[in-house]
């Protein structure tokens, strides 16, 4: 985005080497202790950060103003709303765990499993069967799911996919699942170049 160019932080967060959730939860703190109207500059290597700050600062008011490229560094530009336009962070209730996962998977249950990660991510290691729309694509690409299936979706850690059932349901899922711990835990078969 050009006008980031422009922009001067007035905090800078240092998350260079941190995997999802723990930019969104360095970055939930640190907003917590700027003036409303202040900016903040988030500094990432995560490439599925930019989906995450997009989507983070949609469900929490705050707003993503954009992201600069720097080699391999994100540098995520978010301002901080004023205390009328905060959104209080909705927490998804509605989750399985791996064992009621592998279950379903073993069972050839009917249900779509939704693995909202990074194709880089998705390439290491996924579940055999996955559907993979990463969350950032997710809004535009809601045709290719049928919303009327349960579905369980799964990213690296949690904070993804937690975020991509908010959205699905906002569109018309009635039978979401975020899976807990996602696929970082996942003691299941597995594909992908880590698998082997």
């Amino acid at each position: 985005m050009s006008s980031t160019n422009n922009i001067q932080a007035d905090h800078i967060l240092d998350c260079k080497g941190l995997a999802c959730p723990m930019p969104i939860v360095k970055a939930r703190k640190a907003m917590n202790e700027l003036v409303p109207g202040k900016i903040m500059e988030v500094q990432a290597t995560d490439k599925g950060s930019l989906a995450d700050f997009q989507s983070w600062a949609k469900n929490t008011g705050h707003q993503y103003l954009g992201t600069l490229q720097d080699g391999d560094v994100m540098r995520h530009y978010l301002q901080k709303a004023n205390l009328a336009e905060v959104k209080k962070e909705q927490i998804f209730s509605s989750t399985i765990s791996h064992e009621e996962l592998q279950a379903k998977c073993s069972g050839k249950e009917n249900f779509i499993l939704l693995d909202v990660r990074e194709p880089a991510e998705f390439t290491l290691k996924h579940i055999p069967g996955s559907k993979h729309i990463p969350l950032g694509e997710l809004e535009h690409r809601l045709s290719e799911l049928n919303l009327e299936e349960e579905i369980a979706v799964i990213c690296q850690a949690g904070a993804r996919s937690e975020m991509a059932c908010q959205l699905l349901v906002a569109k018309g899922a009635k039978k979401v699942k975020s899976v807990l711990s996602g696929i970082s835990e996942w003691a299941g078969e597995t594909k992908g170049s880590e698998s082997i």
